[in-house]
């Protein structure tokens, strides 16, 4: 007992000084970086792969993600050509990260792989969603497993020093009982088999109607990467209606046909479905056509138009309400937050869980323009401590405003 007291601290131990988590970087990158940067992309700000090796101190680093302008202030000099390189536009500050929440972030940025790279289909990756690193998961398995066997011999060793010691002493050895008529293991292996069984049954009954990673095959091949990434389209140029109402709104063929009408071939780079089989542009341009009734060479509707069954993917429960408008126009949340690196996606998957404990943590570590947003003028008590400078304004989350309080998304 003593010998297994001992391998359960030992992994303890190194399970606490486990390396950062890749997996809440990720929810933290999204949050707060993704609507600046990319990983392996220029956007608003530089490219994050590599970060780490560009700063010559990880902790002036975590400085800079905090507070750029105090950074800048000191006369670093990387900070000082990086704030004129971007036009000496100050990167947004993040008191509220901890070392370890910035540690996690920087974890996922190295776990993303480059675009590209890693699939064996002889095209770029395009539907599924970066896989998480699984960090030292596998090292704290081996140095389990190996705890787990010195711990078996140990306990042999000591078996048979005792049975020796006994016969060197006159005394009488029972047979041992067999592992399989030992009333003591017998009941550990079943309430081993409970834990296990009612901890994977738990799981799969709290992800029923989940369906992160859906990637249906649609109608008409409709690639974002080239209409939001390469042709930099704005989102609200299709998606109308999300800073209005409470529907993001599909775009109607006319909104399509307002650039196919002048652009009837595709000539930018090569199309991959999700499995790797190349795609004809063009083609699908043309079934564009053929739902609206468009004639390219007479340049005219020659024909009655059919609507295009796209099939929904990001699908709430009947009894969640959720309101596009508040959170775009409002909350000034960008659509990334949700719906991940839209403008890479080839074919679109649902990025995120959508779960409720998704959704309440995302309102619990989310701030918002509190004192520049007309919207919250009727939290007159947070205008009030503001006021007296009982609270800072870029300190103020959904939660304090209610974010997490159940009548808010169900009723």
């Amino acid at each position: 007992m003593s010998v297994l007291i001992l391998c359960v601290g030992l992994v303890s131990s190194f399970s606490a000084a486990g390396a950062a988590d890749p997996g809440a970087g990720k929810t933290l990158f999204q949050q707060n970086c993704a609507s600046c940067h990319a990983v392996h992309k220029k956007v608003t700000g530089p490219a994050l792969a590599g970060v780490e090796d560009r700063w010559a101190d990880k902790k002036l680093l975590h400085n800079w993600i905090r507070n750029s302008s105090a950074v800048i202030a000191s006369g670093d000099k990387y900070a000082n050509d990086l704030f004129n390189q971007y036009n000496k536009l100050p990167m947004t500050p993040f008191p509220a990260l901890k070392d370890e929440d910035i540690d996690n972030i920087l974890a996922y940025i190295n776990s993303v792989p480059v675009p590209g790279k890693g699939n064996n289909n002889g095209g770029p990756e395009t539907g599924a969603a970066p896989k998480e690193d699984g960090g030292n998961s596998l090292l704290f398995g081996i140095i389990t497993l190996i705890l787990a066997i010195v711990a078996v011999i140990l306990m042999q060793i000591n078996s048979n020093l005792n049975k020796l010691a006994s016969e060197k002493e006159g005394h009488e050895n029972p047979e041992p009982v067999p592992f399989y008529k030992n009333k003591a293991y017998i009941a550990l292996c079943i309430v081993l088999l409970f834990v296990v069984g009612g901890y994977f049954t738990i799981q799969g009954a709290i992800g029923l109607g989940r369906q992160q990673d859906y990637m249906p095959e649609q109608p008409i091949f409709y690639s974002h990467k080239v209409h939001a990434g390469i042709n930099q389209i704005n989102c609200l140029y299709c998606h109308s209606s999300a800073e209005k109402s409470k529907h993001a709104m599909i775009p109607s063929e006319n909104v399509c046909m307002n650039c196919h009408k002048a652009i009837s071939e595709y000539t930018g780079p090569d199309l991959f479905t999700a499995e790797g089989k190349k795609v004809n542009g063009t083609a699908e341009i043309q079934k564009l056509y053929d739902h609206v009734g468009w004639d390219p060479a007479a340049g005219k509707y020659t024909k009655p138009g059919q609507p295009i069954e796209w099939t929904k993917i990001h699908n709430l429960p009947d009894h969640v309400y959720f309101n596009h408008s508040q959170h775009v126009k409002a909350g000034q949340v960008q659509c990334q937050t949700c719906h991940g690196e839209i403008q890479n996606m080839d074919e679109v998957h649902q990025f995120a869980d959508l779960s409720m404990g998704w959704c309440v943590n995302c309102h619990r570590t989310t701030k918002v323009q509190f004192v520049e947003n007309n919207y919250y003028s009727i939290f007159e008590k947070l205008h009030n401590d503001i006021r007296d400078k009982k609270l800072s304004g870029d300190d103020v989350t959904v939660e304090m405003l209610g974010g997490t309080e159940c009548q808010k998304c169900h009723y």
